[in-house]
């Protein structure tokens, strides 16, 4: 039984309809494009309005108007980072259709808040708590924010540069290993003990999210710097760094139905509502369904009836960090060849809650925007990113890969691929199977990217690589592609002579990956599906063949060594030796390394730590352990080891038996303004918690934080597409496709999501008309 409404929308030149479908998967059918997009940015402000509206007003500076001042210096931050090119040019990058599109889709929110205008009662319930309104949207919105896109590696250089200047190279490879192997190079005339982490500041709290606290919003004017450094590093290093992502194609060669299976499940930080959004797409010449961004038209990630396609992250450094000479005249001049160059200075004037407009002095160098000024030591520094090319705002270039019709096509568009780099795999119904890495990828003639440099003309790009050359696997051998944002060029890469990055994401996900597609066969949809969520940990099979060598003299070292013989290295919820793993991994053994050979005073700067980098000086002891170094290391494994057990035993009790990861590890999203309510309010609105297996090492990456091992980030969706037969396809969206609290589709997806179930992904018109539940018939109005 479907449930018929019918709204009368202006701006809407056509019918239309928004077919919701039982797990609130959006099906929108169109007559033209323009509606289409337009019915695309109603449903999303009508199911995740204050969502993209924070986004909006915090990529473009403008929270202070609503929030107060404790949101100023977020403000300035997002500002600095804006585009602020050509916007005809921006629009052209995106292909001939993207300016309509754009404007369609701002539009289409324009329309629900006009809606809300008209109706205070379709208004979300946040903007009551917070004393707000929605604002409206222009068409240059979608694209001119870029600090949601993930980019590197400003973060690493200055971190680089605090680790090597109090230790050396070897002691900053436990924090970010690199490949292939590299001896970073200090670029003439740095001094790398002199960059300051608060250069980072700006950088940081660009990107982040907009937190909500009483203090925050109570702030005064003169309380505002006081909100500059308050983002949390190891957040930001986890989205940066950490970041992972898994996908795949197998050729029918080696499927069950002799037709592809693509497979993707990107992975980020987790929120309230979700991330992703799942939409299909329906009008003359184009058929699209996956997920995307509630606050970006079109699809990311999905399938058009004849191809499909999934990204992850793919490591290519797209930014530095320049230092320069001031004059001791006039800060605003810096040493550049052999004079001084004036920094361009913008001024804005900003709304600010409660108090007088604000006018916030932007300064750029001819790098980019001015992050960090030191007055008493004459230096200054900015960042130079690929962010402000045109054609760069994150996933807008798959405006152009959802229309391909075959690999030609699809390759042409990931030539013109802007931010974020990204692997591409790609599988069509004729029976192609693909991967292509893409991004915009400068050229560096002097140095390797690794640490800053001095801004006064000895290290320029020149220009931007070749995108044509970028590596192409099509139909290999083995009979399938994929990626997990490991190091994956060819192995006859010139690395000198095409230089990527240095700092990827370590092989664990990718060496399971490929060995169970590798011994799988025929692969079936079931196959993908429980790939998808692996929970077997390499890190966990090289180190407990580490520790099967320790003497068993100590009881608790004992019950440890017996809980780990015969595992299978599955970090199932319901697993004791997966508990004590994560707790000695995270807890006890990371820290005893550092205790053992890093600076004390560099530890907080190694968190997380980087796995590769760990596993690699524990495999491989040296000096650093003593004279012994073998005998070193083990005495600090055991020594962790017993502390890992005995911590256990303090959480989960004196019997081994009892022990299970899910008891500590566990999945719960909060909502963003849980702060501002009552604990009850808070606690209604909040999603979980639910055990959860897993970590960021596993195929399922559900990366924690050690403290109390909540999930932080991991698969934002999951999608496994059949080739043969599209409406067999799954996707799962997590904790649901809403972001109404009293919407059934709130989160009633959280429990599939983490349990490793799926939602049906209908496509064909007839699989569609069957499963959905609520159609609203949308009129001109």
């Amino acid at each position: 039984m479907t449930d018929t409404e019918t709204l009368k929308i202006a701006g809407l030149t056509a019918p239309g309809s928004i077919g919701l479908d039982e797990n609130g998967i959006a099906h929108i059918r169109a007559e033209n494009e323009h509606d289409l997009f337009f019915l695309q940015g109603f449903h999303a402000a009508r199911e995740r309005l204050f969502q993209i509206d924070l986004w909006r007003k915090r990529g473009l500076g403008l929270l202070a108007a609503d929030f107060g001042p404790g949101y100023l210096e977020q403000d300035r931050a997002a500002r600095l980072f804006l585009y602020r090119g050509d916007q005809d040019a921006e629009f052209a990058a995106y292909g001939p259709e993207a300016e309509a599109t754009f404007t369609a889709f701002a539009e289409g929110i324009n329309a629900f808040v006009a809606m809300t205008e008209a109706d205070p009662s379709l208004l979300p319930f946040e903007f009551g708590v917070t004393g707000t309104r929605p604002a409206r949207w222009a068409p240059a919105d979608v694209s001119r924010i870029r600090t949601h896109s993930l980019s590197r590696n400003v973060l690493s250089e200055v971190l680089r540069c605090q680790v090597q200047a109090k230790a050396d190279h070897r002691t900053d490879l436990l924090r970010r290993w690199l490949e292939p192997a590299v001896t970073p190079v200090v670029p003439e005339g740095l001094d790398p003990a002199s960059i300051p982490m608060a250069v980072l500041d700006m950088v940081k709290l660009a990107a982040a999210n907009a937190t909500f606290s009483k203090e925050r919003l109570e702030a005064k004017l003169e309380d505002a710097p006081k909100w500059r450094g308050v983002t949390d590093l190891l957040e930001v290093v986890l989205d940066a760094q950490h970041t992972g992502s898994n996908n795949w194609a197998v050729h029918g060669s080696r499927t069950d139905t002799g037709k592809p299976i693509l497979a993707s499940d990107p992975h980020r930080l987790h929120g309230l509502p979700s991330l992703r959004f799942l939409v299909h797409l329906t009008a003359p010449g184009l058929d699209v369904i996956g997920a995307g961004e509630p606050c970006i038209p079109g699809v990311h990630i999905g399938h058009n009836g004849t191809m499909a396609w999934a990204l992850t992250i793919f490591y290519i450094d797209q930014e530095d960090l320049y230092v320069y000479e001031t004059d001791p005249a006039d800060p605003d001049r810096y040493r550049y060849k052999d004079g001084w160059e004036r920094m361009r200075t913008v001024e804005e004037t900003v709304k600010v809650k409660g108090c007088p407009d604000q006018v916030l002095r932007l300064k750029f160098t001819r790098h980019g925007p001015v992050v960090h000024e030191d007055r008493d030591k004459r230096r200054a520094y900015a960042v130079r990113s690929v962010w402000f090319e045109p054609g760069t705002a994150p996933y807008l270039g798959t405006h152009r890969l959802m229309r391909a019709r075959n690999l030609a096509e699809f390759r042409a568009g990931t030539e013109r691929w802007g931010t974020p780099s990204v692997n591409f795999v790609y599988a069509d119904k004729a029976g192609t199977v693909a991967w292509m890495p893409a991004g915009i990828n400068p050229t560096r003639p002097n140095w390797d990217g690794l640490m800053p440099v001095p801004g006064d003309g000895r290290y320029e790009w020149a220009g931007f690589r070749d995108s044509t050359k970028m590596p192409l696997d099509e139909n290999p051998a083995r009979g399938f592609v994929f990626s997990a944002n490991e190091m994956n060029l060819p192995a006859d890469w010139d690395h000198k002579a095409h230089p990527i990055g240095f700092e990827w994401v370590e092989r664990a996900r990718a060496t399971r990956i490929e060995e169970v597609l590798a011994a799988e066969t025929p692969h079936r949809m079931a196959t993908s599906r429980a790939l998808q969520t692996d929970v077997v940990s390499v890190p966990a099979r090289r180190l407990t063949r580490i520790a099967r060598e320790l003497p068993a003299g100590d009881a608790d070292v004992a019950l440890a060594l017996r809980l780990f013989a015969g595992w299978d290295h599955a970090l199932t919820a319901t697993s004791a030796p997966a508990a004590l793993f994560e707790v000695w991994w995270s807890r006890h053994l990371k820290p005893a390394l550092w205790n053992a050979i890093v600076p004390r005073d560099l530890h907080r700067l190694m968190v997380p730590g980087d796995v590769e980098g760990t596993l690699a000086a524990l495999e491989a002891p040296d000096e650093r352990f003593g004279s012994d170094p073998r005998g070193g290391r083990d005495k600090l494994l055991a020594a962790s080891l017993a502390a890992a057990v005995r911590d256990v035993k303090a959480m989960l009790g004196e019997d081994p038996a009892a022990w299970a990861w899910g008891k500590l590890h566990h999945a719960q999203f909060d909502h963003p303004l849980s702060a501002l309510m009552t604990p009850e309010e808070a606690k209604a609105r909040s999603v979980g918690p639910i055990p959860h297996a897993g970590s960021s090492a596993t195929p399922m990456h559900t990366g924690y934080r050690p403290g109390d091992f909540r999930t932080m980030m991991g698969s934002s969706f999951r999608m496994v597409v059949d080739l043969a037969d599209l409406d067999r396809s799954v996707a799962i969206n997590t904790p649901g496709q809403s972001g109404d609290p009293s919407s059934s589709h709130y989160r009633d997806l959280f429990e599939r999501w983490a349990t490793g179930d799926y939602a049906a992904l209908p496509y064909s018109q007839g699989a569609v008309d069957a499963a959905v539940r609520k159609r609203t018939r949308c009129e001109p109005g």
